[in-house]
């Protein structure tokens, strides 16, 4: 166990050393400012009062920084978050394999599924790390902006999720179990990034694949007739992490969820080890 943690070091220590891993952190810091800045002209102050008023809430007490990341990562993550981690995912195998690194690794006396193991595992702790970055920083950035105090006002027309939260530790609680579950639907586009970065192709084409899956997906959930199956699609079940912030949480309708997205991530995961254990990569 020791030595599959110092490998999985080493991996992170060579992902996080190419310069394109830290693109999303700064895009994503950039769009930030953006966002505060928009929230801050008067025509979207007055939309959001609007919204708050007809609600019957106070609206200096709603229009808060837990408020406004709520929005930052609602609307930012599913498309722009999903670029930068297809791009890392769709890396992480393929771009060795190009560089003729893999020859190297794969002489030595180790497992290619031990190889495809550290490898994800370091995908996976990446894609925490950064939807956990995007969702404090942006906390961070709005409350410096908006202030600490202030209750969570949630509202999503799609999923029907209308809630809100006045007291500031509550708020703080559920947008960080939001986080986390927000943590595990990325896991999955991740994990379709790397079936596709173990296959014998460009890094660019395994990330293009899996923003392809995600985006035809995105475009079945729009149309009308698919709506008796949106519930078994893909980017549906991923942004069921809006539901831990209904005002009472349906754990069982969370489960169902997440347990499908854990199970077609270790799919994905086998499907990628089965492809990538038959290429020919010695010679």
């Amino acid at each position: 166990m020791n030595l599959f943690l110092i490998q999985v070091r080493s991996e992170l220590k060579k992902l996080f050393a190419r310069r394109r891993t830290y693109i999303g952190y700064g895009a994503f810091l950039i769009l930030e400012v953006v966002i505060l800045w928009v929230f801050h002209l008067d025509k979207p102050r007055e939309e959001m009062g609007k919204i708050l008023s007809d609600a019957g809430l106070e609206v200096d007490h709603y229009y808060s920084a837990l408020t406004v990341t709520y929005w930052m990562i609602g609307f930012s993550m599913a498309m722009l978050g999903a670029i930068y981690l297809a791009l890392v995912s769709g890396d992480i195998v393929a771009k060795e394999s190009e560089d003729g690194n893999l020859r190297m690794v794969l002489a030595r006396p180790i497992s290619r599924l031990r190889v495809l193991t550290i490898k994800y595992v370091a995908v996976l702790i990446y894609t925490l790390t950064f939807v956990w970055f995007v969702g404090i920083s942006g906390y961070l950035m709005s409350a410096i902006a908006l202030g600490w105090d202030g209750g969570l006002f949630v509202w999503n027309y799609e999923l029907k999720v209308f809630a809100f939260f006045p007291e500031l530790s509550v708020g703080i609680g559920r947008l960080c179990l939001a986080l986390l579950l927000l943590s595990l639907s990325m896991c999955t586009l991740s994990s379709i990034g790397f079936a596709f970065s173990c296959l014998k192709i460009k890094p660019a084409a395994a990330t293009i694949l899996a923003l392809s899956v995600l985006f035809v997906d995105s475009v079945l959930q729009m149309l009308p007739f698919m709506a008796p199956y949106r519930e078994n699609l893909l980017t549906y079940r991923m942004s069921n992490w809006v539901f831990a912030l209904e005002n009472n949480i349906s754990w069982a309708k969370l489960a169902e969820s997440y347990t499908a997205l854990v199970g077609l991530d270790l799919t994905l995961f086998v499907l990628g080890w089965m492809a990538f254990r038959v290429r020919d990569i010695k010679t």
